[in-house]
């Protein structure tokens, strides 16, 4: 099956039992068991619950993996892959990362004596990993400057490392990381995958047994499981990720052409103008340029923000509706100022989450509040 096909009917066959075309939910903690140990492949839901089961199969699908392990959240995915480390191994993460990943990283892992670098990878023949690097970790594109990196290449460098990609900003639509040589996806199915800001979730998807079984085992032994509400909705929401993200794409596109030619934005980031500089990597490895943009506003950012009339001034993204952030007081706070610098990450910086409004009406908001700034 194709990607569209699969988005509808990966893991959602009609229910055995009612004939339900979209399978219900189990909102059961617990099931009844004939015997000590025997059942029907459910015991209790923080081990495994069918409507988790129907979207790990989704979302395995759409990432081209054998295996795929739903959590509570991104950041709790991004637990659960961690936990394939031990004290004394060091991960070599992108510089350019989303705040919440560094500050796990930094703040509730290191203590636990996992040790932790930052590199530009746009270059992958300058990556260098130590005799103890045991973890590659990837944006791309990165959160908030929309780095690219080349995934296949790094593959080729990794070693024994195993390679993760953070794919939240681009969506399996545009990019399957699992065929480009990385060990481990993984996703904010907050954002995009579900995509209508109505869900706390994240995924990691693979081929690897023993990674799986490591992740099963997380998910029991640990938790940080999504509810069955929740699954329920993702799924509901896959089924139109294709359609919705073609919008994204033209949306972010017409929107970062505009914001290059105005006067009153000095830098935009996105993949998909020509002068990027992943622009050919990014063409090369992704079927479009998502949504996602940054730009450097010339002027008052906080008079630009309150004159949004369409735009909303909120966390997140990838949802159908537009939203603008600051990541040096929102998203990436938690990153020390000397941090934030080094990364480039200025005080005139907004992150972009373009939706699917009217991209007219979209243009016309964002050109009354930049003369206002």
């Amino acid at each position: 099956m194709r990607f569209e096909t699969k988005a509808i009917h990966a893991g959602q066959a009609p229910d055995p039992n009612s004939g339900d075309v979209m399978p219900p939910i189990h909102l059961s903690t617990t099931f009844a068991q004939e015997e000590p140990g025997k059942h029907k492949g459910y015991d209790y839901s923080r081990g495994g619950n069918p409507t988790r089961k129907n979207l790990e199969e989704a979302l395995a699908a759409l990432e081209n993996a054998k295996y795929a392990h739903a959590f509570s959240s991104g950041l709790a995915a991004t637990s659960a892959i961690a936990g394939l480390l031990k004290p004394g191994d060091h991960l070599l993460c992108i510089d350019d990362t989303y705040g919440g990943t560094f500050r796990l990283f930094e703040r509730v892992l290191r203590p636990y004596g996992l040790d932790f670098s930052y590199v530009d990878m746009s270059d992958a023949s300058k990556l260098k990993l130590q005799k103890n690097t045991k973890m590659i970790w990837l944006e791309t594109p990165t959160n908030p400057l929309l780095k690219i990196a080349d995934i296949a290449a790094i593959a080729g460098r990794k070693e024994k490392a195993l390679l993760v990609v953070d794919n939240t900003f681009a969506s399996p639509y545009l990019q399957n990381p699992l065929d480009l040589g990385a060990d481990i996806v993984m996703h904010s199915t907050t954002k995009y995958l579900n995509g209508h800001s109505d869900v706390i979730g994240g995924c990691a998807m693979l081929n690897d047994e023993k990674i799986h079984e490591h992740l099963t085992f997380y998910q029991l032994a640990v938790g940080g499981v999504p509810s069955p509400f929740d699954c329920w909705l993702a799924n509901r929401s896959l089924k139109t990720l294709a359609v919705r993200m073609k919008a994204h794409c033209e949306n972010g596109q017409a929107v970062a052409g505009f914001l290059s030619e105005h006067k009153k934005v000095s830098k935009v980031y996105y993949p998909g103008l020509p002068d990027h500089p992943g622009h050919e990597i990014a063409k090369r490895q992704m079927r479009g340029f998502s949504g996602m943009l940054s730009f450097e506003v010339k002027g008052d950012f906080r008079k630009f923000l309150k004159a949004l009339k369409i735009l909303t001034l909120a966390e997140s993204l990838g949802g159908i509706e537009s939203l603008i952030n600051h990541p040096a007081i929102m998203t990436h706070a938690s990153l020390p100022s000397a941090e934030r610098a080094r990364r480039g990450i200025s005080d005139s910086l907004l992150r972009l989450s373009v939706g699917i409004e009217n991209i007219q009406d979209l243009i016309e908001d964002l050109d009354q509040a930049l003369a206002k700034a």
